[in-house]
């Protein structure tokens, strides 16, 4: 259900773009604004803070195929209300076009029948109870008790409807959770807290903080959207980190040091020669969910020596002359050949 704010947000004006603009155009557009307004380069600044917000539920909403549409249609059509004609009832009670007591069939009140009110206009049965259930929802019309009519009727009070909105957070605070900031219906703020390993596209619940309804508000529906990090990567629930290692490292091994998203460090030992690829493993050093934990996976990477002196290059060059060389790659071509 779209949020109620999507008639007085104008999320191409926000984004700078027009109507006509390409995917690429809005994804371009909210990246340059992203890292403008970003927290990160705007501490402390809540102004930044809330236009940030306001980027990024433009972009949620415009670079999702499906709620641009529904956005567009808004915009171009409106709110859906309970519009009656000339006065009368929504959907096909006009004022005057009824008896004297305004209902089609009859002269001055509602005729009563043996289970409730009953209307009858060229032959057809009208159930009223139904007729009004409908359009007030309960609300409006008691039991019998209480000055209510014979055969009255009641219903529970209607709920307001849900609402969507999204919030983006950073790798690390999927990985820590924590309480987060998002926009409720009609532009106010709340509070909604996530779970530690919280996952990109991930829906969250907010009890009673949707639309406002007579039997009470509706749920607030936040998807959670996970900025990509520089340093590390999710698989699932382990953390990636590529780490790198110097030649002699990788012919000798040793113990190598690689971060984790919680600002600590973990050593592990590199064994001598160890093929290229091949992941280290720190049990327990990933994402943490309900379902249990995952692990960090570290990559060694070799880094070849650069800018070496003309002694260290002929060295090389003598290993090189020195130690079997091999064709790395002619078992790969083989196969690929099959």
């Amino acid at each position: 259900m779209a949020s109620e704010n999507w008639l007085h947000q104008d999320f191409y004006k926000v984004l700078g773009v027009a109507e006509s603009a390409s995917e690429a155009d809005i994804k371009k557009a909210y990246r340059k604004l992203a890292r403008k307004y970003h927290p990160d380069q705007n501490p402390g600044d809540t102004a930044a803070e809330k236009k940030f917000k306001e980027v990024s539920e433009a972009y949620d909403v415009l670079s999702d195929a499906k709620q641009k549409e529904e956005y567009d249609q808004i915009r171009k059509y409106g709110a859906a209300g309970f519009a009656g004609a000339g006065g009368g009832f929504p959907g096909g009670f006009p004022a005057g076009a009824a008896g004297a007591g305004g209902f089609p069939g009859s002269a001055g009140g509602f005729p009563a029948g043996a289970g409730g009110f009953h209307t009858s206009s060229g032959g057809a049965n009208i159930n009223i109870e139904d007729l009004l259930g409908g359009m007030f929802g309960g609300g409006g019309f008691g039991a019998s008790s209480g000055g209510g009519f014979p055969g009255g009727f009641s219903a529970p009070a209607p709920k307001g409807e849900d609402a969507t909105t999204s919030v983006r957070i950073s790798l690390k605070q999927a990985y820590q959770g924590g309480e987060v900031s998002v926009f409720r219906p009609g532009g106010s703020q709340t509070t909604v807290r996530l779970p530690r390993g919280v996952k990109d596209g991930q829906k969250v619940r907010l009890r009673g903080k949707g639309h406002p309804g007579h039997g009470g508000a509706g749920d607030l529906i936040v998807t959670v959207r996970v900025d990509a990090h520089p340093v590390f990567e999710r698989q699932g629930d382990h953390l990636l980190v590529k780490v790198p290692v110097s030649l002699q490292e990788a012919l000798h091994g040793g113990v190598i040091e690689a971060p984790t998203l919680d600002g600590s460090t973990v050593k592990l030992r590199l064994a001598a020669g160890s093929p290229a690829g091949r992941k280290l493993r720190a049990k327990g050093r990933g994402f943490v969910t309900k379902k249990g934990s995952g692990d960090l996976l570290v990559i060694p990477e070799v880094q070849v020596p650069t800018d070496l002196s003309q002694e260290a290059s002929d060295a090389l060059d003598n290993f090189l002359a020195l130690a079997p060389q091999v064709n790395l790659r002619a078992e790969l071509l083989r196969k690929a050949a099959e």
